[in-house]
């Protein structure tokens, strides 16, 4: 018999392609999502229901119709500049809003829940790569929201028995054109999509700040995959099933690059040079950010397999071009 899986936030980016894989996977997938971005989303290996996810009366109708037997949550605000412009949006969606669908979903006895974590949870880094004993001090509202959910899952996991992962992402990147999914921000705030279509269209890119502690002034991230981890979820969701062990794991590659030299990459393969202009450093962001992915590997059996930096921005230019002609719009590269 199948088993049912709900999805929030299964239109957006990282849902989306998780929501796709599980359906792969042989899961029936429900999405409640309220297209927050407009975005389109017309896809037959799913079931969406249109609804914000903490909607307590929509979601006891999704429990008692539907069989649910776990919950992946992706359904959060995610930029983090805007966490500290407005805290107080972050923490109502983001915090109190889970905290409504863990109740929902204790009252209807789903015990089985995947987090959308965040890198974000750490704040400044002590040791390079980061495993997932590094101390977190998180530096910006989004990711103090991450770590008080962490908080809450490891409060209930003792005292309601809830069954939980949390996967503490870094760099999701990429897209997967090829099944008609991708990054449908609006607006958009992920640097690659937005460095495509500048390097493209020959508009200004602005760089946040040139004074970080790396080798040439800016900030160092580690890219991974969207394709990857979605795959992390689905092996997530696996080994909760079979073991019932809560835990909490990096997803990254352990490679870290600084900005410059991912707009060095993105121009050799739109084959066209980007128009850098210079802004101030932004509130939140840190030095750097690099995964110790050694945990994910050893117990969830994940290792990346799409995260090729190279691969990460052809995937994502071939998507930018596939959303460019479905709008009418030229922007091809070179």
């Amino acid at each position: 018999m199948k088993k049912t899986v709900l999805v929030t936030g299964g239109a957006g980016y990282i849902g989306s392609h998780t929501a796709y894989l599980l359906a792969q996977q042989g899961y029936d997938v429900i999405i409640i999502d309220k297209l927050l971005h407009n975005q389109p989303f017309n896809h037959n290996w799913c079931t969406l229901i249109k609804e914000d996810f903490a909607n307590k009366d929509v979601l006891k109708d999704i429990f008692k119709s539907y069989n649910v037997d776990s919950v992946v949550h992706f359904a959060a605000f995610i930029e983090v500049g805007e966490s500290v412009i407005y805290p107080q949006r972050f923490y109502e969606n983001n915090v109190l809003k889970t905290f409504e669908l863990l109740d929902s979903m204790l009252t209807h006895g789903v015990k089985k829940f995947i987090y959308s974590s965040s890198c974000a949870v750490y704040g400044n880094p002590i040791k390079i790569p980061m495993d997932e004993n590094h101390p977190k001090n998180p530096v910006s509202p989004y990711g103090k929201n991450k770590l008080a959910v962490e908080f809450i899952l490891e409060d209930y996991s003792k005292a309601y028995d809830l069954k939980y992962i949390a996967l503490r992402y870094f760099n999701a990147a990429g897209a997967f054109p090829e099944a008609g999914l991708g990054e449908m921000h609006n607006p958009e705030t992920h640097i690659i999509p937005l460095l495509l279509r500048a390097i493209l269209s020959q508009k200004p890119f602005k760089i946040f700040g040139d004074n970080y502690n790396s080798k040439d002034g800016t900030c160092i991230r580690d890219y991974v995959h969207v394709r990857d981890i979605s795959d992390a979820h689905v092996k997530a969701l696996d080994h909760l099933e079979k073991t019932g062990a809560s835990d909490f794991f990096n997803l990254g590659t352990g490679t870290g690059y600084t900005v410059k030299e991912l707009i060095n990459s993105a121009e050799k393969i739109c084959a066209a040079k980007a128009n850098l202009i210079y802004a101030e450093r932004r509130d939140g962001d840190v030095d750097a950010l690099v995964a110790d992915l050694s945990k994910a590997s050893d117990i969830l059996n994940w290792k990346p397999a799409f995260s090729n930096l190279e691969f990460i921005l052809k995937s994502a230019l071939r998507w930018e071009e596939k959303v460019s002609l479905e709008k009418n719009e030229i922007i091809t590269s070179v």
